[in-house]
């Protein structure tokens, strides 16, 4: 990628998503700005037992460690109430932007206009500069409100990948499964770095 790809991190549930993606972007010797949510912080705490840093270069070994890439790539981490970060301003060219999980929080705030923190207003630059925005929403069952946000992003260019793995790929793993989504949204960037298994017919 000739510009870096920021990567939005929620407090929905489902952090292997945004940890198989920077794997394999990571590997592809992408470039990655990433701003995980105050939730995230909380959902790494009770789902895993582990406390993410808070401090910006602890952030980025922590994001590796977990992805088990030490070396590859290029990978900041910014503090969710960081507003005036690059990745907030327009003029900062981007390869586009993937919210994975999303919250249906934060599927709300963006349908809104809201941007209260770093990773809504960078969803929201996105938007408002005709770039690409991938939301990865992790939910189930959705209400008639849930559908109705993610339609409202929809129609204005957001690209909408529900975290829904396919079997017509033979998967033997969770990763497998995984993996399959995290495919799926990247293509809608344009990067192909995830080795899935596709359809062949």
């Amino acid at each position: 990628m000739s510009k870096p790809l920021i990567i939005g991190v929620t407090g929905a549930s489902g952090l292997i998503y945004t940890v198989r993606a920077l794997k394999f972007l990571l590997e592809a010797d992408c470039e990655i700005e990433l701003v995980a949510s105050k939730s995230t912080y909380m959902v790494w705490q009770s789902e895993q037992n582990i406390r993410m840093p808070v401090e910006s270069l602890q952030q980025e070994k922590f994001w590796r460690q977990q992805a088990l890439v030490e070396q590859g790539g290029k990978l900041h981490c910014h503090h969710w109430g960081d507003v005036g970060a690059n990745i907030a301003s327009g003029s900062f060219r981007t390869q586009g932007m993937i919210v994975i999980p999303c919250s249906m929080s934060t599927v709300a705030k963006l349908a809104a206009g809201m941007s209260s923190d770093l990773l809504e207003r960078a969803a929201d630059v996105q938007l408002k500069e005709g770039r690409k925005l991938v939301i990865v929403p992790r939910e189930t069952p959705l209400s008639l409100i849930h559908l109705r946000n993610l339609t409202a992003l929809a129609e204005v260019g957001a690209r909408i990948v529900p975290a829904i793995p396919a079997w017509y790929h033979n998967p033997q793993t969770i990763e497998d499964l995984v993996d399959f989504v995290v495919a799926r949204a990247l293509d809608q960037l344009d990067i192909d770095c995830v080795p899935i298994q596709r359809c062949r017919g």
